[in-house]
């Protein structure tokens, strides 16, 4: 129940920022939608497609669709509303990332993968909607250049099945997880924390 009403405050919180990143593209209400519902919900469908896991989340739970398409269009009227809170989303983000990683690692765990998968189930559940959100939008990846991401959602993932190895209760393993995740993703965003960056010269300006 907790991760089921995390998990709705997520996509919403989501599908808010993809209707933003949409509107500074000047998409139609279509395209707003689109753009939403790809960002919130597009993790789990590419993860549940990689994974031959079916019936598709939004097919099985087409409230998850209508709530996308419904936040995404809600932000057309209240976007400088949106854009005024910004912490609040930067944390519903974050809290939304751990949500996404813990759900893909017990998709996974549930079909019997081993835990290396029930990782990577988790970082494509956790990241792969802002990477279509941005692709979608023709801009650069903001998961694969800003502060810690992907790396926040693999930690959890590793967190979660660590402490269910420890014979921690499913609950108790969701509350810390959620926890030390939110946190990490805080301090992340907080003290800038990256991974080192790749800057390779091109070949004219080497010469």
């Amino acid at each position: 129940m907790l991760l089921s009403s995390l998990y709705i405050i997520g996509i919403t919180a989501e599908a808010m920022t993809g209707a933003l990143s949409a509107g500074r593209r000047k998409m139609d209400w279509f395209g707003v939608m689109l753009v939403a519902s790809a960002t919130a919900i597009g993790g789990g469908t590419v993860r549940d497609i990689l994974l031959g896991h079916y019936p598709l989340g939004w097919v099985k739970h087409p409230e998850y669709l209508v709530i996308t398409c419904i936040a995404g269009i809600l932000t057309t009227g209240i976007a400088k509303w949106v854009i005024k809170f910004k912490g609040v989303f930067i944390r519903l983000d974050a809290l939304g990332l751990i949500v996404f990683s813990i759900i893909g690692t017990r998709i996974a765990l549930e079909m019997g993968l081993h835990p290396v998968i029930c990782v990577v189930s988790a970082l494509i559940t956790g990241v792969f909607g802002g990477l279509l959100r941005d692709l979608m939008c023709r801009q650069t990846p903001l998961v694969l250049h800003e502060e810690l991401y992907a790396s926040i959602s693999a930690l959890s993932s590793i967190l979660y099945l660590s402490l269910l190895n420890g014979d921690v209760t499913q609950t108790y393993a969701t509350v810390i997880t959620l926890t030390v995740g939110y946190l990490l993703r805080m301090a992340a965003v907080r003290f800038k924390w990256r991974l080192p960056n790749f800057h390779l010269e091109s070949e004219t300006s080497a010469h």
